[in-house]
């Protein structure tokens, strides 16, 4: 995973629930490395759909917004006096 991604606190954090989780459910008992190894590999094979699909988000809240400024300027307008 990207040391930049998360903190240190964060990442210890996050392979702490991944252990409990799978002790918790699937009776695996996973050390700090393996635990380490498997959230890396989770990220690297579904972390670019979820970013993908932030950029997608983003691009089409910016849209929404840059459509709103146009109504807004257009209602600006000014005819020319007749």
């Amino acid at each position: 995973m990207d040391k930049d991604l998360i903190s240190r606190e964060e990442k210890e954090r996050l392979l702490l629930k991944v252990q409990r989780h799978l002790s918790d459910e699937a009776e695996v008992e996973l050390g700090r490395f393996e635990a380490e190894a498997l959230v890396d590999l989770v990220a690297a094979l579904i972390g670019p759909f979820y970013y993908n699909k932030g950029l997608r988000d983003a691009q089409a809240l910016l849209a929404r917004q840059v459509d709103q400024i146009n109504d807004a300027l257009y209602e600006m307008e000014r005819l020319p006096e007749t």
